[in-house]
């Protein structure tokens, strides 16, 4: 089996380690193998999707990252029914996005915020 080094800050190996723990976990690399698997099913499923759909994209940031945020959403006016904004712990921030449209056209907006390293979490769901 290949090894693949890569580098945690402090944050997300507390994280790794508190998961561990309540998860029961063999130990680090089988977290991280989960969690690859899961991106994994989700893109495969993102990529499936054909056709005008409906769906509602998840986002938590950053306060400081309201910019970013603006200007990939600015590219997909066109999607958005509604978005609402809430900040929900401190400087952090929660957005919904409700999408009608192109599932492609979706699909790229959803990896538009997951590519973008000052996003927390990303979630689309699909009807």
């Amino acid at each position: 089996m290949p090894i693949i080094s890569i580098s945690l800050n402090d944050e997300i190996l507390y994280e790794i380690d508190r998961i561990q723990k309540t998860m029961g976990f063999s130990g680090r690399s089988e977290i991280i193998r989960a969690g690859i698997r899961n991106l994994i099913s989700e893109e495969k499923q993102i990529g499936n999707l054909t056709g005008t759909i409906h769906a509602i994209l998840m986002i938590t940031h950053d306060e400081d990252s309201e910019q970013v945020v603006t200007a990939i959403k600015h590219n997909y006016e066109d999607l958005i029914g509604t978005h609402l904004h809430s900040k929900v712990d401190g400087n952090k921030c929660m957005e919904l996005f409700m999408l009608h449209g192109d599932a492609s056209k979706i699909s790229v907006m959803t990896r538009d915020f997951k590519t973008n390293r000052k996003m927390d979490n990303v979630k689309l769901v699909s009807m």
